[in-house]
């Protein structure tokens, strides 16, 4: 039987080597523990979720707040509906009342054009007219019946064009009485949503308040997560200075365990029974050392180097990384060749029992709806490091079991390529642990707890542009994105509006209450959107052409109801979709 790893749960035997966890290896004593620093449930990265109280009592009186405004939208649509509808009215019976006139007069002037020849031609023509002027009188009888004839008719049209004409003012009244009931609604509508604005703009300073306590709490767990990285980071050098000394054989060396395996080396024990592939550890007392193969070691070693750096999708470092890029990059430098995608790392990676996971195994997460949704680095069975999109960062973070869709050894080889699991249904896809929304979606872009306008400080990142700030992920993929654009017009993106507190969504609904997101739901207020100009804010331009070739690459997307003929054309209106 070969000695078992203290990764699984241990089983009562006589003679065996127990293999210690890493920090019990690295600090050469028989602790069981994770790779570091023990790390928190709530990765402390910029866009930490917080399990804090004051953030509860944030998200309930910003509720209270915004739950009247809310309420009162579709009073407001309804009766700018209205409104809309009962001024086309009036405007539609104006022009049928303009048309009916002009055709009344139209016939007058014939009438009027008529009576003028007859008085240049002697007078009016009437039946005593026709007698005393004598003649024939089978004549005078045939210009009678041609006069009551030509009498008849323009009585009948004028009279045609009066009826029509005082239809029109008829409907053209309706339509002013329904346009001022509309505007009294409306009024009636807009002075609700001014009270309600007014008490909105009335405890912005309480939740300011509040949502200054529940900065410096994620301020805190921040400061946390890099005491958690700066511990794992020197423990893993530790051990790695230890393996050094052998030196790590490569991974070629461990592949036949246990009759291949180098001199002086044991197999490391597998969950199923027999020996684990890729591994070894080192017999010694007071416990034995894990033998990881030299490119593991090499590569679990560079992607300590990368935590703290930001996670943005689309880039590969050095300043940013995404979940897979993090993977692909440190391997290829121990001189192991991986794709750069989530679902084709786990589509090639070759599996082993979840275990039996070892440092640098590939952690892949997700659920049964979902589908495959991260990929990380394992550091021990309870510990991972990943560029974590939830985190907005790379960070050494807790290895979730119950999320563990598979776990695979990059120095085993490549495996014949096998589906990644997808989502099912209506559930949407993940990306290194965000999901990531297609451009159809107009819903909520909540995050991390947070109210809408109400995002601490702490979890947003500036752009490097004015004031403008984003969370962290998406303001390093907006940063790498500008400088992409910049290559290829000379300068970078050109920006207007980002992130929108409550404050500020509170003043602008004020200042234009028809235009204006009701406060606490504009997109601005998840710091997940940008209005963008210099060309872009116009539909056609090479730069707006640019964007919609090339921001997919870095997370963005032009959402569905902005395109043209949605009825809110927004050429300039961009927002971060996770992926």
């Amino acid at each position: 039987m070969f000695p078992r790893s203290r990764w699984r749960t241990a089983r009562p035997t006589t003679a065996r080597v127990v293999l210690a966890p890493l920090v019990a290896a690295l600090l050469a004593v028989p602790l069981a523990g994770t790779a570091g620093a023990s790390p928190s449930n709530q990765p402390g990265g910029t866009s930490g979720v917080l399990d804090s109280s004051a953030l509860d009592r944030l998200q309930k009186r910003a509720a209270e707040v915004q739950t009247g405004l809310e309420a009162q939208q579709s009073d407001v649509t309804a009766a700018r509906k209205a409104q809309a509808a009962a001024r086309a009215a009036v405007a539609d019976a104006a022009a049928v009342l303009a048309g009916a006139t002009g055709t009344l007069a139209g016939y007058q002037k014939v009438v009027a054009r008529y009576a003028s020849a007859v008085y240049r031609d002697g007078g009016q023509i009437t039946p005593l007219t026709l007698l005393l002027s004598g003649g024939d009188p089978g004549d005078v009888l045939s210009a009678m019946s041609f006069l009551d004839v030509v009498d008849a008719h323009a009585a009948k049209v004028i009279g045609a064009a009066e009826k029509q004409r005082q239809a029109a003012l008829a409907e053209q009244r309706r339509a002013s009485a329904a346009l001022a009931k509309a505007e009294a609604a409306a009024d009636e509508v807009n002075a609700r949503v001014h009270r309600l604005e007014a008490a909105a703009a009335a405890v912005t300073g309480e939740l300011d308040e509040a949502l200054g306590v529940v900065d410096q709490q994620l301020a805190q767990l921040q400061q946390q997560q890099l005491e958690v990285n700066r511990k794992t980071a020197a423990n893993w050098k530790a051990y790695a200075a230890q393996l050094a000394a052998l030196p790590a054989p490569p991974a070629s060396a461990l592949l036949n365990s246990p009759a291949g395996l180098p001199p002086g080396l044991v197999p490391v024990g597998a969950h199923a029974g027999g020996a684990q592939r890729g591994a070894a550890q080192l017999p010694r007392q007071p416990s034995s050392l894990l033998v990881l193969p030299a490119e593991t070691l090499a590569a679990v070693s560079a992607a300590m180097d990368t935590l703290g750096r930001p996670y943005a999708p689309g880039t590969a470092g050095p300043d940013s990384w995404d979940c897979g890029s993090l993977v692909q990059s440190v391997y290829a430098k121990a001189g192991i060749s991986l794709p750069k995608d989530q679902g084709a790392l786990f589509s090639v990676t070759t599996p082993v029992d979840a275990a039996d996971v070892l440092p640098g195994d590939l952690v892949f997460l997700g659920d049964d709806q979902s589908g495959l949704g991260h990929v990380g680095i394992a550091l021990d069975p309870r510990t991972m490091l990943a560029a974590d999109a939830r985190a907005g960062a790379v960070v050494v973070r807790t290895l979730p079991a119950d999320e563990v869709i598979g776990i695979g050894r990059p120095s085993l080889g490549r495996r014949a390529p096998a589906a990644a699991p997808g989502p099912k249904g209506d559930a949407l896809p993940e990306q290194c642990g965000n999901t990531v929304y297609p451009p159809s979606f107009d819903g909520a872009r909540s995050w991390g707890g947070y109210p809408n306008g109400l995002i601490p400080p702490s979890a947003l990142c500036p752009l490097g542009v004015g004031g403008h700030l984003l969370r962290c992920d998406a303001a390093a993929a907006y940063r790498a994105m500008s400088a992409a654009y910049a290559g290829a017009f000379g300068s970078p993106l050109c920006i207007t509006d980002s992130y929108r507190s409550y404050g500020v969504q509170v003043r602008l609904f004020g200042e234009k209450p028809r235009l204006a997101a009701v406060p606490g739901t504009s997109n601005h207020g998840w710091g997940l959107a940008v209005d963008l100009c210099g060309g872009i804010d116009r539909y056609g331009t090479a730069q707006y052409e640019w964007m919609k070739a090339n921001a997919g690459r870095f997370g963005y997307l032009h959402p569905d109801w902005a395109e043209p003929g949605h009825g809110r054309e927004e050429p300039w209106h961009w927002e971060y979709a996770g992926s």
